[in-house]
């Protein structure tokens, strides 16, 4: 039997591009979700609940809960593990949980 040469032509398929996570820059693989992204840049939490500070990252990977959200090119509330990286995007977490008032600069005065 011969070999077949292959028929149309190539697709490049998957490639690195590099996006910045809050200001820092990484490498991700064209066709990945943010979510896949962060994780394989040792990133697991990127956001946090508002009432108990909990650090919150993927949970369900899929779409249903909202964990995950991340702001992309400036458009708040995206779902991380929805939406595919694609070269320079600029994505947004909640880095450090927000400061209570009576832990603020000020002792409690805003």
């Amino acid at each position: 039997m011969s070999a077949r040469p292959s028929e149309g032509t190539p697709s490049a398929g998957p490639h690195t591009v590099t996006v910045s996570f809050d200001g820092r820059m990484m490498p991700a693989i064209s066709g990945q979700s943010i979510g896949a992204a962060l994780a394989c840049n040792g990133i697991t939490a990127w956001r946090y609940t508002r009432k108990e500070q909990r650090p919150r990252g993927l949970f369900c990977g899929i779409g249903v809960c909202f964990d995950c959200l991340v702001t992309v090119d400036g458009e708040a509330n995206q779902r991380a593990c929805l939406v595919e990286v694609q070269e320079g995007m600029k994505i947004e977490g909640t880095c450090a949980p927000a400061q209570s008032p009576a832990s603020g600069p000020e002792g409690g005065r805003q």
